[in-house]
């Protein structure tokens, strides 16, 4: 069986570096991009992907819509989406959860974070 697909969405190198390592070191490969836009165009093209961790706060397209957008196509629906922020927000998780995501993790990132994010692949 091959390792699962994760694909990691943040603006923020080191963010999108501390999780992309963290998973990797749970022989999760990771693919790493840096806005919603450059995840919808690599999910058009790869089919592998197992799930998506992906940041709230980002410029032009957020995690909230990265989320709908993947919520509302048929062929990406099933993937469980993971949503990272650092603003503990209860109205914004609340919609996170009622759009269909899997987890919402405060940032900074933690071991046991990773660990929940590894029981949803």
């Amino acid at each position: 069986m091959s390792s699962p697909h994760v694909l990691v969405v943040d603006d923020t190198h080191v963010d999108r570096h501390v999780i992309s390592m963290a998973l990797m070191r749970h022989n999760v490969r990771v693919t790493a991009v840096e806005s919603v836009m450059q995840a919808l165009v690599f999910l058009d093209s790869e089919h592998d992907v197992n799930m998506i961790v992906t940041d709230y706060c980002m410029p032009e397209m957020t995690g909230y819509d990265l989320l709908m957008e993947v919520k509302k196509s048929p062929r990406l629906a099933h993937l469980p989406v993971i949503i990272a922020s650092s603003d503990n927000i209860p109205e914004r998780i609340r919609k996170c959860f009622d759009g269909g995501a899997k987890d919402y993790i405060l940032k900074p990132v933690k071991i046991a974070d990773v660990h929940r994010i590894l029981n949803y692949i």
